[in-house]
């Protein structure tokens, strides 16, 4: 079990937001940095975090991704646009990984094709497919376009076996509960532990070390964790140098 840090962006500027509440009028913010990416990559760097995820929420976001990929080389993910033509790109430039979702999910389907473009240009030791999901009619179900739309595509045991063929990793954010420090999807968590085969890392609703002890304890340690507003870094109250020492 690790902790995965992240680097959110929106508008050019780091950001912890309400997960569902991003739309084309904003987000209900978090909190807003007054320092930039690369700021927050070299403090990862320095305490020797890896597999953490640089996201961009929409437009206006390049300058700081490369801010952070120059401060930590090899030592980053980076999600957000991510598609088959630029994916090389942010790889060479010094991405651990990129992460893909709206090229493979998008108009409430899922692209086979699409997947299988992207694996073209990279290895699969470089692809994280990001499966970010809100729960309906009792199901987990993958969510694009900000988090606002539903697809068609379920996140259970049979198809994460079947993506793990492709991709290195998987990012999931429990949308349900991102951004407001409530608590844990403790049944997304039991389901996720159950079902991985490779590297999985969980975000969404942690709001204490105690919700990361949970997590260790009801994954065996497998599953993977990234704290945002909680943590103190990004104005929250969990102490980032106690994260570390877990």
């Amino acid at each position: 079990m690790e902790f995965r840090p992240c680097i959110d962006l929106h508008e050019g500027k780091v950001k912890q937001i309400v997960g569902g509440s991003l739309n084309d009028s904003g987000a209900e913010e978090n909190f807003v940095s007054q320092r930039d990416a690369g700021y927050y990559a070299e403090l990862y760097r320095e305490a020797g975090l890896r597999g953490g995820h640089v996201i961009a929420l929409g437009p206006g976001n390049q300058e700081q991704i490369e801010k952070a990929l120059a401060a930590y080389p090899g030592g980053l993910q980076v999600g957000g646009g991510i598609n088959a033509d630029n994916a090389k790109w942010y790889i060479d430039k010094g991405a651990s990984h990129v992460i893909v979702t709206s090229f493979i999910f998008k108009d409430g389907e899922f692209f086979l094709e699409n997947l299988k473009e992207i694996r073209k240009v990279i290895r699969k030791e470089n692809l994280v497919i990001d499966l970010s999901c809100r729960k309906k009619d009792g199901k987990y179900y993958v969510v694009t376009n900000r988090w606002q739309k539903f697809t068609n595509f379920e996140v259970n045991e049979e198809n994460m076996d079947f993506l793990s063929e492709f991709c290195d990793e998987f990012l999931v954010h429990a949308v349900d509960v991102e951004g407001l420090k409530s608590g844990i999807d403790e049944d997304l968590i039991k389901k996720l532990s159950r079902w991985v085969k490779i590297p999985c890392t969980y975000a969404g609703g942690i709001s204490s070390i105690e919700d990361v002890k949970l997590i260790e304890k009801m994954s065996g340690g497998r599953m993977n964790y990234t704290i945002g507003s909680a943590l103190d870094i990004f104005g929250g109250d969990i102490k980032f140098e106690d994260v570390i020492k877990l």
